[in-house]
């Protein structure tokens, strides 16, 4: 038996696996681009589906369609979006900037898929009418995006803040040493440490909400250089409608074509938000490893839950996985959104011309950040246990304490204290008392380290 099938398109004909539900524009992609071996995601394949099927229905609305073509081709859509043919969307992610082989891909699938009712559906003339690769793939990364932000990233965001809420009011009578240039500094509270964290998760969420309402305008109805050539003149706002009503998102259409076809500067912004909070992943993810180090020779002021075991030749060592991961994951989003600021500049004319890139680095980078976020909530936040001897050791004897004098013996008298005590390894306030006239009980009062940790001058 045959293992190919011969496909034609405009340029001639081509083999085309015997199996594919594809066609030869598809076949040509493949065999042009062996780069990667990685596909376009499918979330972003399902959003082009998304947009056939939306299309379809608007233009058998317009009377441009007839309506068995239309319900063909939005049953076949509607089997991409639910997974049904993942399989069948092979082109590799670096393949033309425009994201045209993309499009044709979704667009023979769907044909294919249309025509085996008896009715004869051409991914040019029906799939893709009223459409342009231009405007489809923007559209596609806006509409992947904004659902990819709304049903993953800020749920997950959600989650890993009220995770460090929680553990906050847990340990909010934990005082620790705070650290400044990794070296003893004021005492702070856990739970303002942790909540330091939370208003950088939270800050996270409102940029991320905030950058919603630029996704959420649409290129789609530019068709091929932002004139709208060969759409009808209601079917950007009926396309906008139509996916708002699959999606639950409120879509409209840009309020500048030529912008949104030769400008991702959404995707851009986007991206920066997901660089952003990986920053902010990396900070925590770091602070936790320093808290957790040790168990003997490190800070050990916390222990995280033991996963794995942590080395292949050292037996009973534990290490801290999940930090280590989340790490990993954010230095990739901000690898990522490296390369997505140089796709976004390249725009000539009337045209971006890295779309594809743009649109995988967005999709790889919300999932990793959705992922990592609730990893470090469900396995790192909420179970980790805080070791408050070890805590109250190094916080009595921290000779930062003496800053809390300053204001009673100046600070030159405090630094002679506080170096006679480091040196001597001493407690701060054993050597305060010999090296002034206050009492114990005074002294007592003002190095209190929960009272410290309230701000202001002690009195």
């Amino acid at each position: 038996m045959n293992d190919t099938r011969i496909e034609c398109d405009s340029m001639g004909e081509l083999e085309v696996p015997a199996g594919a539900l594809y066609g030869a524009q598809t076949q040509r992609a493949v065999n042009n681009f062996p780069v990667s071996g990685q596909p376009m995601p499918t979330d972003f394949i399902r959003a082009v589906a998304r947009i056939k099927a939306a299309a379809a229905e608007v233009n058998a609305a317009l009377g441009l369609l007839d309506q068995r073509r239309a319900k063909a081709i939005t049953t076949a859509a509607q089997s991409i979006i639910n997974g049904e043919y993942d399989d069948q969307f092979p082109i590799d992610v670096f393949q033309t900037g425009s994201g045209t082989s993309t499009n044709m891909n979704v667009n023979e699938v769907i044909a294919h898929l249309a025509s085996r009712g008896g009715i004869e559906v051409g991914p040019n003339d029906h799939v893709n009418m009223g459409q342009s690769s231009n405007d489809v793939i923007p559209t596609a990364i806006h509409l992947s995006a904004a659902l990819a932000v709304q049903e993953q990233l800020l749920p997950a965001l959600e989650h890993l803040r009220a995770a460090i809420d929680a553990k906050a009011t847990e340990v909010d009578g934990v005082v620790k040493t705070g650290r400044t240039h990794l070296m003893d500094a004021m005492p702070v509270r856990l739970s303002q440490e942790l909540g330091g964290w939370s208003s950088q998760v939270a800050q996270a969420i409102a940029r991320f909400t905030d950058c919603q309402a630029r996704l959420s305008q649409l290129a789609q109805g530019g068709t091929a250089v932002g004139t709208g050539i060969n759409a009808h003149p209601e079917f950007a706002a009926r396309i906008a409608k139509a996916l708002s009503k699959q999606t639950g998102l409120e879509l409209t259409p840009s309020d500048n074509f030529f912008a949104s076809l030769a400008s991702p500067d959404t995707a851009v912004e986007l991206s920066g938000h997901l660089r952003s909070y990986a920053c902010v992943v990396m900070k925590i993810a770091n602070d936790l490893r320093w808290m957790n180090s040790g168990p003997l020779a490190g800070l050990g002021e916390i222990e995280l839950e033991a996963l794995q075991p942590g080395s292949s030749i050292m037996p009973g060592k534990v290490n801290p996985v999940i930090p280590e991961c989340a790490a990993q994951a954010a230095a990739q989003v901000i690898g990522l959104d490296s390369a997505v600021t140089v796709a976004g500049q390249s725009g000539n004319f009337q045209l971006n011309v890295m779309l594809p890139l743009i649109a995988h680095n967005l999709i790889v980078s919300t999932r990793l950040m959705s992922n990592v976020s609730r990893l470090l909530a469900d396995r790192v936040i909420t179970t980790f246990k805080v070791r408050e001897d070890t805590i109250q050791v190094s916080l009595s004897r921290n000779p930062i304490l003496v800053t809390a004098l300053n204001s009673v013996i100046g600070y030159n008298a405090a630094a002679a204290i506080a170096k006679k005590a480091y040196q001597a390894g001493r407690p701060i306030i054993d050597v305060a008392e010999e090296e002034t006239e206050i009492s114990r009980d005074e002294l007592a009062r003002l190095l209190e380290p929960a009272k410290l940790t309230l701000g202001g001058i002690p009195q």
